[in-house]
């Protein structure tokens, strides 16, 4: 009775029951299914590391409720989705004009702006096409958008870099980006506020930023080859070692800086995104393969799918950008839909 009078408040609960500890599992478990048991979700184990794995999912949901997004475009697309977003989670999105943007970005000294330029540089295992300038311009706006960022109090940031922003600032936010994600922040491509959504949802998890990226499929090997203009080289979390990486140009654009990074073949991943927020797409597998090719974007990684290529091919749908994460996430996504009330939907089945 006391358990039931918790669970009407309607909050996501989570239950520790300890093995040899009387039978309120099996109380538990019929309490699970029922209706007023559908935010609540139990653990039985003898290992503490599973009860620090329990608080990741509420971690994720603060980390939304307390998000603060800005988007540099002219408008939101979808123009609803920030409101949906603000009512079920409570995360906030700013519309931030190009105006602001560039006078943020005269304001940023030259000298931070060099400085941060020779470190990535420096760091760089190749600098091939990009030239010392653009490189510089990158990382003025880069150091622009942690700026205007803490004048706004965000946390994550997308520039709608291949629509109304195209040429109307001073350099590709690529370099910039990559430099968000690698201090704990958000930058995320294309004003694509569904894969932002994901971003802060695996950074609540797990600590760590992730890949946004779009996919080609290969049949013959069950494998899905994930692309990007850009990574982050800190795809193991802020304080953990960096992946190396080339400075590059944009491929298809042949202009601007990217960082072209080295993930880690045998990394599993876990790739997913938010379909209208009321559910979660998802699929996992096994990093086998850096490719870098003329074809494509420059960031790339050829998974091994747990599951049939072509049936994820087949269940695509919710745009064409999904966002990956290092790890074996189903469980926390699991718990996190459960709470959530979303549905989770594996595409390669």
């Amino acid at each position: 009775p006391v358990m039931q009078e918790i669970l009407k408040i309607g909050r996501p609960t989570m239950i520790y029951s300890a093995p040899y500890a009387g039978h309120e599992w099996f109380y538990l478990s019929e309490l699970r299914r029922q209706e007023v048991g559908r935010k609540m979700d139990c653990v039985l184990t003898t290992d503490p590391h599973e009860l620090a794995a329990v608080v990741r999912p509420f971690r994720a949901l603060h980390h939304l409720r307390e998000a603060k997004v800005l988007n540099l475009a002219a408008a939101h697309q979808p123009k609803d989705y920030p409101e949906k977003a603000k009512t079920k989670f409570g995360t906030e999105f700013v519309l931030i004009g190009r105006d602001r943007m560039l006078e943020t970005y005269n304001s940023i000294a030259d000298t931070d702006a060099k400085a941060e330029a020779d470190w990535w540089t420096k760091n760089a295992t190749a600098v091939v096409e990009p030239s010392a300038d653009e490189i510089f311009k990158s990382c003025k706006l880069g150091l622009a958008f942690q700026k205007l960022m803490d004048q706004e109090n965000a946390t994550a940031m997308t520039v709608d870099c291949y629509g109304s922003m195209w040429r109307q600032i001073p350099a590709y936010p690529c370099i910039g980006f990559a430099r968000l994600n690698d201090i704990g922040l958000g930058g995320i491509c294309q004003s694509d506020l569904p894969c932002v959504m994901m971003h802060i949802i695996f950074q609540g998890l797990t600590g760590r930023p992730s890949f946004v990226c779009n996919p080609t499929f290969d049949f013959s090997t069950d494998s899905a080859t994930l692309i990007h203009c850009l990574g982050c080289t800190k795809m193991d979390g802020p304080d953990k070692p960096s992946a190396p990486y080339k400075l590059r140009d944009v491929m298809e654009r042949q202009e601007g800086a990217v960082p072209q990074v080295t993930m880690r073949t045998g990394q599993q991943v876990t790739v997913a995104i938010p379909d209208e927020l009321a559910a979660l797409r998802y699929f996992t597998g096994q990093i086998t393969e850096i490719p870098e090719t003329e074809r494509g974007c420059r960031t790339q990684i050829k998974v091994k799918l747990d599951g049939n290529a072509e049936q994820l091919w087949r269940n695509w749908t919710a745009g064409i950008h999904r966002v990956a994460c290092y790890g074996s996430l189903v469980k926390d996504l699991e718990r996190f839909c459960r709470f959530a009330d979303m549905r989770l939907i594996s595409e390669v089945v």
